[in-house]
């Protein structure tokens, strides 16, 4: 028994505590977030070699081309960059991000993230969402923290402290939109250390015709911001194709400057609807345009979106008109802010675009900060919109004109159809029903049905109508003597001019047959009767 048990096959040993199974889906989440910070800087570093190789005067080797590619991967990211080749000899830093380039590390983090969190096999394994979304985390920061020491050798290093936290504050952003969209989007309720009123409250239908609201108002601006671009770059056609002609003259730095103001389109967009609103941007040192105008004279490069800027010295009624944008950014907030409810209050519709112009303006705000920055360290230290400022004019814009707007359209969309009709109480209903022996025929019907428990309806009492002849009463007649003849009374007649009176005799009504009712149960037979049992004494 012992040699038996001794050869026997073994059995496996329990794990021990404290030891955890490595698990491959968190090792691939890992992965792609190095992948896709990788990505993002192989795309910079090949657009950035072509046009190395095609620059007939290039001032570095590949490896200075690279080192570059490494800092506009940061500055995607926010992220000041330090130029120091500048005539003063002092650093200059370039802080202005342009937001196209933005998408690049963006959608490549929230690709990386969703399809960690997403699952095509049954059997795969499945990691809960903050796993997903460290592991993610932890290679595309791995990743940054490398570019960020490579690009220190470069002609363009980063700004350590800048990039320690513009880096991961993008991808933190960025991972938590992927791994959000990869559950499905769910909206669960919000954490247990908030208070109950402020838990209770986020639910109610407001906040979300709220968001509606103020991202429409922030969208009309930007589409405003664009017209206003446009419409100067069309007006200074002929100043913005001499400067970029002027700039370079061979086809690959062309290329390059146009590559460059595409990117930054939509900093002129914030730019356009900072400008409408009011508040405007800075261009360098106590020199701001808005569309009251500016006095100064900037000291700004030569580029072809720079070029479009109106012209130094008092506003003009075309500069004015710009005010247009912000009123119609007003309206598209009150008409979203109108919930489609006819209990709704109109103070709950005044508080719904409230809200709505507190989201706009704070959306407005967070561009303004993003599409601003420095481009370099005495006069054009300040370059852009104030984010402030841009904030707090969205907001007035949009408070004043949504609010107004939201209860007049509120009201409008739930007036009463028609006005109130007086209703006398004491006019006949002129139906036809009552009029047309319809509901004796049927309550006789009931009557004789249910075996005479219904009573039978007395005919109204006519009143006389008009134009009747009154009824004269009969004299006494006198007492008749024994044995004479009896006298017939004569009968009171009332006479009704204009009535064509049928005086022959009225038939019956013939009340319709009615069909036998079948039984609720069938009937019972064969019932057998039991003797009641006396129970025991």
């Amino acid at each position: 028994m012992t040699q038996v048990t001794e050869r026997g096959t073994r059995l496996p040993a329990p794990p021990r505590a404290g030891v955890r199974r490595r698990s491959p889906a968190a090792a691939a989440c890992v992965v792609g977030g190095a992948v896709a910070a990788g990505l993002g800087l192989g795309f910079l570093a090949v657009l950035v070699i072509v046009l190395w190789i095609s620059s007939p005067y290039p001032d570095s080797g590949p490896g200075g081309a690279l080192h570059l590619a490494a800092g506009l991967w940061l500055l995607a990211h926010g992220t000041e960059l330090l130029r120091y080749e500048t005539l003063s000899g002092v650093p200059a830093p370039v802080g202005v991000t342009p937001l196209l380039l933005v998408a690049l590390p963006v959608l490549l983090m929230r690709r990386a993230a969703r399809l960690g969190g997403a699952s095509d096999e049954e059997d795969e394994e499945v990691l809960p969402a903050s796993a997903v979304f460290s592991a993610v985390l932890c290679g595309y920061l791995a990743v940054g923290a490398l570019a960020t020491v490579y690009a220190a050798g470069g002609p363009m290093p980063a700004d350590p402290i800048s990039a320690a936290w513009h880096v991961p504050l993008v991808a933190v952003l960025a991972a938590a939109g992927g791994v959000w969209g990869a559950k499905g989007r769910p909206l669960g309720p919000l954490p247990h250390w908030l208070p109950g009123g402020v838990r209770r409250g986020f639910v109610r239908p407001r906040y979300a015709l709220a968001l509606r609201a103020g991202a429409g108002g922030a969208l009309v601006l930007l589409g405003g911001g664009a017209l206003l671009v446009g419409a100067s770059l069309a007006w200074h056609g002929a100043q913005v194709q001499a400067s970029f002609l002027s700039l370079t003259g061979v086809w690959s730095g062309r290329f390059a400057v146009l590559l460059l103001a595409l990117a930054l389109i939509p900093n002129a967009m914030v730019w356009g609807a900072a400008y409408a609103l009011g508040p405007g941007f800075a261009l360098g040192a106590e020199v701001t345009a808005t569309p009251l105008g500016f006095a100064g004279a900037p000291a700004l490069p030569r580029f072809p979106l720079l070029e479009a800027l109106p012209a130094a010295g008092p506003g003009t009624p075309l500069t004015w008109a710009a005010a247009g944008v912000p009123v119609v950014a007003g309206l598209a907030v009150g008409w979203f802010a109108v919930r489609r409810a006819r209990e709704v209050s109109y103070g709950e519709t005044a508080l719904t675009a409230a809200l709505g112009a507190l989201v706009c303006g704070l959306v407005m705000a967070g561009l303004a900060a993003t599409a601003a920055g420095p481009l370099g360290s005495l006069r054009l230290a300040e370059f852009g919109p104030v984010w402030w400022a841009t904030g707090a004019a969205a907001f007035g814009w949009t408070l004043v004109l949504a609010v107004p707007v939201a209860v007049g359209v509120h009201a409008w969309r739930y007036r009463p159809a028609e006005g109130p009709v007086a209703v006398d109480a004491q006019a006949p209903v002129g139906d036809g029903w009552h009029d047309s022996g319809v509901r004796e025929l049927r309550w006789e019907v009931m009557r004789k049905a249910s075996g005479a428990l219904v009573p039978e309806i007395l005919p109204e009492p006519v009143p006389p109508a008009a134009g009747a002849v009154p009824v004269v009463p009969a004299a006494p007649v006198a007492p008749v003597a024994a044995g004479a003849p009896a006298v017939r009374a004569r009968r009171a007649v009332t006479v009704v001019a204009g009535l064509g009176l049928d005086l022959g005799p009225r038939p019956e009504p013939v009340a319709p047959p009615v069909p036998p009712v079948p039984p609720v149960a069938p009937p019972v037979t064969g019932v057998r009767v039991l003797a009641r049992r006396k129970p025991p004494a």
